[in-house]
This record gives structure tokens, C-alpha cells and sequence, in this order.
């Protein structure tokens, strides 16, 4: 499976590709065999996303899961940039206790592209984050598009 690394404000990032479809994004990693179109236009548009100059993606991916975490991560897709959802309201539209979306969103192999970033704490909190320095991380995103000002 061939991967593509970029270094970004937010830390070293690693996409995998098979069969012609993004399937995972990961932090950390290595580039290993030969960068392919798909993996070259996913680096261009994380890296238009971290300059604020992308607001969706564009890009075939393929991810595997439970019945649940699919459910969960077709609505994360849904959520459009610079807004955020509540784990609660997620579990409710899904009939989901807050923690099985919880568990799905640190399940997601597609952290950004699927943005789990946007999911918050019905108070506020920013909850937990699989990626990166984790809330740190989160809370960055969430600058970034302006859903958080702090």
C-alpha cells in the first residue's frame, strides 16, 4: 500500500492509499513506495486545507467499519467546516449513547478528511482527539476554522 508524508503546523502526517482510494490518515508514519496522482492531490488539498484556502474535500477514499462507526462517520462528513456538533446530538440523530460516537470518532482512519474535530461536548468541552498532542490538537483544527475562538 503506498503512502505519502507531509509535514504540517500540526504535526508529521502520513496518507495511505489502495486501489486508487485514500484509506488512512494518520500521524506520524513513513512514505513508502512510489507517490501515485491520488496521494499527491491528498497532500495538495490537506495542505490548501492547513493554509485556509480548502473548505472540503475532494478526494475517492474507502473505509471500513462497523455498522455504527459508518453511521457516525457519514454524519461527521456532513458537518460543515468551521461548525461543530455535540457528541449528544450525533448519539441522538444515530439513537447512539454519546460514548459509542466517541468511540467511533477515535476509530475514524480518516481524522481531517473526516473531521471527528468537529465533535464536541455538549458543554463546551472539547472532548478527547485520536490525533497528534490529542485536545491540543483538536482545539488547533478548531481555530483554524474558526469554530473556536480561543
Amino acid at each position: 500500500m503506498p503512502r505519502l508524508s507531509l509535514d504540517t503546523q500540526f504535526g508529521h502526517l502520513t496518507v495511505s492509499e489502495e486501489d486508487g482510494k485514500i484509506v488512512a490518515v494518520h500521524w506520524g508514519g513513513r512514505a513508502k513506495g512510489k507517490a501515485t496522482p491520488g496521494l499527491n492531490e491528498a497532500k495538495k488539498q490537506l495542505l490548501e486545507y492547513f493554509a485556509r484556502r480548502r473548505r472540503q474535500f475532494e478526494l475517492p477514499f474507502a473505509i471500513d467499519g462497523t455498522e455504527t462507526e459508518m453511521g457516525v462517520w457519514r454524519l461527521l462528513a456532513e458537518i460543515p467546516y468551521g461548525e461543530t456538533r455535540s457528541y449528544g446530538e450525533l448519539g441522538r440523530a444515530l439513537s447512539l449513547a454519546p460514548r459509542a460516537v466517541g468511540r467511533a470518532c477515535g476509530s475514524n482512519p480518516l481524522p481531517i478528511l473526516i473531521p471527528c474535530h468537529r465533535i464536541i461536548g455538549t458543554n463546551g468541552d472539547l472532548g478527547g482527539y485520536s490525533g497528534g498532542e490529542g485536545a491540543e490538537t483538536k482545539r488547533r483544527l478548531l481555530q483554524l476554522e474558526g469554530a473556536l475562538l480561543l
